[in-house]
C-alpha cells in the first residue's frame, strides 16, 4: 500500500513540476512576442503593470519608446503573460477598429458587470451591437440640443449654491472641493437626461439612489487599495459570496437600492409609453430611458434585437456611471489647470464675457437657451481649452484589449527585437500576436507623446490647437485626433454630449467665479478613471480643493 501512495505522490509531484516548467519556460518562448524587447524583469514574477497603469505613466512611456521603439513587450501577471504596449498609430488603429477580434478581457468585463451589470461597457459581440443600436438615438444632434436646458439649469443651480456658501463665510471667497461639487451637477444632468429623474444633489445629497451610486463607486472602487483581494474576487467570485469584504458588502447593499429604485423607474416609464401607444398617442419623453424603451417596443425592431428589462436597467447604470464621472472629472481637471494658469483663465473669462447671460435660469426663454447653446459651442478659446485639458488629463487613463484569435498587427514605426544569440535590431515588420494576448491602449500616453504633439506636449498650452504638428493628423482618435474618447466603433457614444455639457457649465462658472490654487499637493490616481486626491490623504477620498472667488461682489 505504501509503495503505491509513494508512487502516486511522486507522479503528482512530477506532473506538477512538468506543468510548472511548461508554463514558466516553454509557453513564454512560444509566444510570438518572445523576441520583442521590453523593460527587464527583476524576478520571474515581476510585473510591469504598475509601470504602464499608473497615472503619469506617460513619462515612463517616453523612456520605453526611446529605448525599445514604438511597440514594447511588457510583463503581466506571471512569466507566461506577455503583453503588447504600442504607440504606433497604425497598430492602434488596427486594434481599435477590429473590435470583433480585440475585445475587453473577461477580467475587466467581470469587474465592470459586478458594479453596473451587463451594459455597454461590459458586453461584447452581438449583445453590444444590440445595446448600442438601442442607445444611439438618444445622442442625435436633435436630442443633444433638447438636453441643453437641463445642463443650463444645473449649471445655474451650482453657481447659486456656491454663491450661498461664499456669502455665508467671511469675505468673498471660499475653499471648495470643486470635484465633489461638479460631480453633483453632472450626476443631476445625467439623472434627468438619462432617465427623467431629478436627484437635486446640488441642493441635497441625501437621495438614497444618489448615495447608493456614489458610495459604491467611491468605497468599492476609488478607495479600495487591496488589489490582491480585488483580483481574487474577479478570478474566484465565490470568495465575495462566502467571505465578503467591506467592498463586496458595499456593492451588494448598493445594488439592492439601485435595483429597487431604478428598477421601479424603468417599469413606470415602460408603462407610460405603453399606455400612450394603447391610447393612440405619442409619448414625447426624450430621456435616454424613454428612447431606449421606444426603440425596444417599436414594431421595426425584430424580437431578437430587443433588450430585456435587465439590459435596459444595466445601461441606465452604465450611463449614470460613465456619463457622470467622465464629465465631472474633465470639468474638475479643467478648473485645476485654469487655477494653475491664471493668464489662460483671464483670457478665457474675457472671451466668455462677450456672451451676456441672464442672472437666473428662470429668466431665460427657450429661444435664449438655444442662442446661448450655439454661441457657447462656437467660442474658439473655450473650445481650445476644453481640447487641451481633455488631451492633458483624459478622464480614462488607458484601456485593455485581448486578441480573440491569432492576428497580425500592421505597424508604421520601428520597434526593437532580439533573437536568441543575436544583437538587438530595429524593425518595422507587422507584429504577430497569439490568441489571448493582451494589448494596452495607452489613451493618456498617446495624448502626451512628444514625438507627435511636440516637445511641449506635457504642458498646458491651449494655443497649440492653432498650429498642430503634422503627426497629430495621423492619430486614430475620434475627438480631434486624441484618444481621450478612444477610437473606432467602440469609441465613446456620449462624446458630444459630454463636451457640450463641459462647455456650458464651465462657461457659467468662469463667468461668475475665479479659481486659484490652494497649495494642496494634488495627485492623479488611476482607479478606473483618473481621479484627484490630496497626497497622503488618500483615505479621505477623491477631492480637488480650489480657492473660489466670487466676481460680482
Amino acid at each position: 500500500m505504501l509503495p503505491e501512495i509513494l508512487t502516486t505522490f511522486v507522479a503528482l509531484c512530477g506532473g506538477t513540476l512538468a506543468l510548472c516548467f511548461y508554463q514558466f519556460s516553454i509557453v513564454p518562448r512560444r509566444n510570438p512576442l518572445w523576441t520583442m524587447c521590453g523593460p527587464p524583469r527583476r524576478s520571474i514574477f515581476h510585473s510591469h503593470l504598475g509601470l504602464v497603469l499608473d497615472a503619469g505613466a506617460y513619462k515612463s512611456y517616453e523612456l520605453l519608446a526611446e529605448r525599445y521603439g514604438r511597440s514594447v513587450k511588457v510583463q503581466g501577471i506571471g512569466p507566461w503573460d506577455q503583453r503588447l504596449l504600442t504607440f504606433d498609430p497604425v497598430a492602434l488603429n488596427h486594434v481599435t477598429r477590429n473590435y470583433n477580434i480585440y475585445e475587453k478581457p473577461w477580467q475587466s468585463r467581470r469587474f465592470i458587470s459586478g458594479l453596473i451589470g451587463h451594459g455597454l461597457l461590459s458586453v461584447e459581440g452581438a449583445a453590444h451591437k444590440r445595446q448600442r443600436r438601442a442607445a444611439t438615438p438618444a445622442f442625435s444632434i436633435q436630442n443633444l440640443r433638447a438636453f441643453a436646458p437641463i445642463v443650463f439649469e444645473r449649471g445655474f443651480s451650482l453657481k447659486n449654491r456656491w454663491r450661498d456658501i461664499i456669502g455665508n463665510g467671511d469675505g468673498d471667497e471660499a475653499v471648495l472641493d470643486v470635484y465633489t461639487w461638479v460631480s453633483r451637477a453632472t450626476f443631476d444632468v445625467i439623472g434627468e437626461a438619462g432617465f427623467d429623474y431629478k436627484f437635486n444633489s446640488i441642493e441635497d445629497d441625501t437621495n438614497e439612489l444618489l448615495r447608493a451610486y456614489k458610495e459604491m463607486f467611491e468605497l468599492a472602487v476609488s478607495q479600495n487599495k487591496d488589489m490582491v483581494r480585488q483580483m481574487l474576487g474577479i478570478y474566484f467570485p465565490i470568495i465575495d459570496v462566502l467571505f465578503p469584504d467591506l467592498a463586496a458588502k458595499t456593492v451588494k447593499r448598493c445594488h439592492k437600492v439601485i435595483r429597487r429604485v431604478a428598477g421601479t423607474l424603468v417599469q413606470e416609464k415602460k408603462k407610460k409609453i405603453l399606455d400612450a401607444v394603447r391610447s393612440g398617442k405619442h409619448c414625447a419623453d426624450k430621456d435616454l430611458l424613454a428612447l431606449m424603451l421606444k426603440s425596444n417596443l417599436s414594431t421595426d425592431t425584430p424580437p431578437d434585437q430587443r433588450l430585456s428589462d435587465d439590459e435596459i436597467l444595466n445601461n441606465v447604470n452604465t450611463f449614470m456611471f460613465a456619463g457622470s464621472d467622465t464629465s465631472s472629472l474633465a470639468l474638475a481637471w479643467a478648473l485645476w489647470l485654469l487655477a494653475n494658469n491664471p493668464e489662460v483663465q483671464d483670457r478665457l473669462r474675457e472671451e466668455v464675457s462677450t456672451i451676456p447671460c441672464q442672472e437666473s435660469f428662470e429668466d431665460l426663454s427657450v429661444d435664449e437657451i438655444d442662442s446661448l447653446y450655439d454661441s457657447i459651442s462656437e467660442l474658439p478659446y473655450l473650445d481650445k481649452i476644453i481640447k487641451e485639458s481633455l488631451r492633458l488629463v483624459p478622464p480614462i487613463h488607458s484601456s485593455l484589449r485581448v486578441a480573440g484569435q491569432d492576428d497580425v498587427i500592421p505597424t508604421s514605426q520601428p520597434y526593437k527585437i532580439q533573437k536568441p544569440g543575436e544583437d538587438p535590431i530595429m524593425v518595422t515588420s507587422p507584429i504577430r500576436v497569439a490568441k489571448g494576448t493582451m494589448v494596452f491602449v495607452p489613451l493618456e500616453g498617446f495624448n502626451l507623446d512628444k514625438s507627435v504633439w511636440g516637445p511641449d506636449a506635457w504642458e498646458f498650452k491651449p494655443d497649440r490647437w492653432d498650429d498642430l504638428p503634422d503627426a497629430v493628423n495621423a492619430q486614430p482618435g475620434m475627438y480631434s485626433h486624441m484618444m481621450t474618447f478612444s477610437a473606432g466603433p467602440r469609441s465613446c457614444i456620449g462624446m458630444k454630449f459630454s463636451v457640450n455639457e463641459i462647455k456650458i457649465i464651465l462657461h457659467i462658472l468662469i463667468t461668475n467665479f475665479s479659481f486659484h490654487d490652494t497649495g494642496a499637493d494634488i495627485i492623479k490616481s488611476n482607479v478606473i478613471f483618473t481621479r484627484p486626491f490630496i497626497k497622503d490623504k488618500y483615505e479621505e477620498g477623491s477631492q480637488l480643493p480650489l480657492r473660489v472667488v466670487r466676481l460680482d461682489s
